[in-house]
């Protein structure tokens, strides 16, 4: 395949050539990195340093990238993880050798699910250890990167100072390129160490090339979609990634087609949109209506197990699945898969799509959202819906709010209106707060929702520090059930009792106080005057909600 777009090298300015010709002194390979981020347009960047890093750190100080430094390196991970969704830039995460690089790995596995382009830069044992001898460095291990390839998209060993700017600038394109994604460069300690005669860094480009749909692909797609009889679609996080909100809402629209949303499609369609069947992916009537279906849209999900019902929902119409990740086209359900970046295979229909109308398409999602409301009523969950109600009360419109592995989160997956960021991609405990902390970062003038429960929220505790540190606009609602919750809920209902999910907690309000962080333990009649409250403030904040609730039931396991 040829290319004829040209590139001409860019110019220096007569202030870069001087630079170039004599660089400063006091200059190391840590020195390269820095500009090199720095010529990729990065800003800010997170970590925590380590003996072997120390070369990269200190020359953070030479620069003038902002640095946010967490407590545990995997929080780390979901801060620089969060800043990557929140502003579709990538976000540096730098690193120290052995332990401090696999604490990371829980992170990366959440930003690799998620499509989050985290860019993790990792010391390494000094270049004469690298091959695997077993030389008895200080955090050796065998084959480091072994660790991660599982997990990143690409990863990229450094041997000498001129590797540095190159190694970067294709981790850099390879965590941009659709889909997006976790990134892995490690950098021997000798190296980041050894002064640099090169010359400074200076801007670099490292654009990644846009996924397009195959022509012959989008015109099957754009024929079945034109002359279906019941068209329905499903947004999934590719359309949140791809920013292809707007085009999905045009093309719904052409259509008149339903659409709805999976837990990381959530806010890629308008929630109260006549056409929005909303987020309940996991409701029988939602997976009813999916299958009835004569062509169904499937636009950047996997269809995995919380998209499909837990793998209940079996199509029966023609299944078109728009996926940038090649190894989900197809995984799931037979279809015609078309491997494109959400907003391109979007823009490539709408130009095709004919025009059709179906006066009984908002009927029939009425119909469906009132049935999900019938089965939910029957449940005696009133408490926890006024719950999650009240916290939606107190939010501002534009905050963003991070999840959790919770109970509440649970519900907000399916019934938060709009969007929400959440750890559901890998499922790790933890995520919630230092995700928020990433995305205050990234928006200070914004206040952030955080939400845990007490299990979680013990595995972030340290970042309190952080958020006071920085004096970071993070609300963390703390619902407090005394273990963990879901876990307990699973265990009664498949084993008669629970084992190991009862937990002693410490005084979260007065812990929280203890790091300067100001606290409260509400209610859930007193919820939303006490968040709002919290978000009026400047800095972080803690609430506790001292609350024991319930899962509205699955309708995956052959009852309704």
């Amino acid at each position: 395949m040829t290319h004829d777009h040209h590139h001409e090298t860019p110019r220096l300015t007569a202030e870069q050539t001087a630079a170039a010709l004599n660089p400063p002194a006091g200059r190391n390979g840590g020195d390269l990195v820095v500009e090199t981020l720095q010529g990729l347009g990065a800003t800010t960047v997170f970590g925590l340093p380590g003996q072997h890093a120390l070369g990269m750190f200190d020359a953070l100080r030479r620069s003038a990238l902002s640095y946010v430094g967490l407590r545990v390196e995997n929080n780390a991970g979901f801060a620089a993880d969060a800043y990557g969704r929140i502003t579709g830039e990538v976000a540096p995460l730098l690193l120290s050798t052995g332990p401090g690089a696999l604490t990371s790995l829980a992170a990366l596995q959440e930003a690799a699910a998620a499509s989050a382009p985290v860019l993790a830069i990792s010391s390494q044992v000094p270049t004469a250890g690298l091959g695997g001898g077993r030389h008895g460095y200080l955090h050796e291990l065998r084959d480091q990167k072994a660790s991660f390839r599982d997990i990143v998209k690409s990863v990229h060993t450094v041997r000498t100072a001129s590797q540095i700017p190159s190694a970067i600038a294709a981790a850099w394109e390879s965590a941009l390129t659709a889909p997006h994604g976790p990134v892995w460069v490690e950098i021997p300690q000798d190296v980041l160490l050894a002064e640099t005669t090169l010359p400074p860094v200076t801007a670099m480009d490292a654009t990644p090339r846009e996924l397009e749909p195959r022509p012959e692909l989008a015109a099957v797609a754009a024929h079945l979609l034109s002359h279906a009889e019941r068209p329905v679609i499903i947004a999934g996080g590719g359309v949140v990634r791809s920013d292809a909100a707007g085009k999905l809402l045009a093309l719904a629209e052409r259509l008149d087609a339903p659409v709805v949303c999976t837990v990381g499609g959530k806010g890629a369609f308008p929630w109260e949109h006549p056409l929005s069947l909303q987020s309940w992916m996991e409701d029988r009537h939602t997976t009813d209506f999916l299958e009835a279906a004569d062509v169904l849209l499937v636009v950047g999900s996997g269809l995995g197990e919380l998209s499909s019902n837990y793998h209940t929902f079996k199509p029966r119409g023609r299944v078109v699945q728009i996926e940038a990740d090649l190894g989900k086209l197809e995984s799931n359900h037979p279809a015609l898969g078309i491997h494109a970046d959400a907003r391109i295979a979007l823009s490539a229909l709408l130009e095709t799509v004919e025009e059709r109308t179906d006066p009984g398409a908002a009927d029939a999602v009425r119909t469906v959202l009132a049935k999900v409301a019938e089965r939910i009523a029957g449940q005696d969950l009133d408490r926890e819906q006024q719950i999650l109600a009240s916290v939606r009360a107190a939010l501002p419109a534009s905050s963003p709010s991070f999840w959790d592995m919770t109970i509440l989160a649970y519900w907000a997956w399916s019934a938060w209106p709009g969007a929400l960021h959440s750890a559901q991609g890998a499922g790790g405990l933890g995520y919630g707060f230092p995700a928020a902390l990433g995305a205050a970062v990234a928006d200070p003038t914004t206040p952030v929702l955080a939400v845990s429960g007490d299990g979680g929220a013990m595995y972030s505790i340290a970042e309190l520090a952080t958020a006071r540190q920085y004096g970071l606009p993070v609300t963390w609602l703390i619902v407090d059930d005394g273990g963990y919750g879901i876990l307990r809920e699973y265990m009664e209902d498949a084993f008669g009792e629970a084992t190991a999910t009862e937990l002693t907690r410490p005084d979260f309000v007065a812990l929280a106080e203890s790091f300067g962080v100001p606290a409260l333990r509400t209610t859930p009649e007193t919820l939303t005057e006490d968040l709002a409250k919290a978000f009026a403030e400047p800095g972080p904040s803690v609430v506790v909600l001292p609350a024991v609730l319930k899962m509205f039931a699955p309708t995956h396991l052959g009852g309704s």
